[in-house]
C-alpha cells in the first residue's frame, strides 16, 4: 500500500481502456468506467482527470505478459504507456501481470448472466478491477507475512 488514498487499476486495450478504483484503504477494487481509445493525449488526459477527481495515490497498469512469461509486442507497448503515464500523473505507477484477467472477467460476467453483446461494453473495466484486486491482494498478503 502506498500511503492512504485510492489506487487506480488500468487495463490497456487496443480499442478501450478499462478503469477500476479501490477504496481509500486499498483493499477492495471496483470497476469504474471504460475509455474508448481515440488519441493518446486525450486518453491520458481522461486518466489524469480520474486520478485528480478520485485523489489517486497509486496506479496499477495491467502488463500483458504471454503465457510463456515473455514480454511480447503488447507488453512492450504497455511498458511504453506506463512510462508515459508515470510522467504525466506524478503518482506511483506500477505494472501487474494481467495474464488471464480478461478470461476471468468473461467467466464472471457469464456467471452473472450478462449476455455477450453487453459484455463487450463492460469487460474492460471488469478486467481492470481484477488486475487491481490481484495487486491489492498480493500487497495485503505480503504485509501479513511481515
Amino acid at each position: 500500500m502506498i500511503g492512504k488514498g485510492r489506487a487506480l487499476g488500468i487495463d490497456l486495450g487496443k480499442r478501450r481502456i478499462g478503469i477500476a478504483i479501490s477504496d481509500s484503504d486499498q483493499k477492495l477494487a471496483s470497476a469504474l468506467e471504460v475509455i474508448q481509445r481515440s488519441d493518446p493525449q486525450k486518453d491520458y488526459r481522461k486518466i489524469y482527470e480520474i486520478v485528480q477527481e478520485w485523489e489517486v495515490v497509486l496506479v496499477v497498469v495491467g502488463l500483458p505478459i504471454s503465457l510463456s512469461g515473455e514480454l511480447g509486442v503488447a507488453a512492450q507497448d504497455a511498458i511504453g504507456e506506463i512510462h508515459n503515464l508515470q510522467e504525466l500523473l506524478k503518482v506511483k505507477v506500477v505494472s501487474q501481470d494481467e495474464r488471464l484477467s480478461t478470461v476471468s472477467a468473461k467467466q464472471m460476467l457469464s456467471q452473472a448472466n450478462v449476455n455477450a453483446k453487453n459484455q463487450k461494453y463492460i469487460i474492460d473495466k471488469v478486467a481492470a478491477s481484477i488486475i487491481l484486486q490481484t495487486y491489492l491482494d498480493s500487497k495485503l498478503q505480503s504485509s501479513n507475512r511481515t
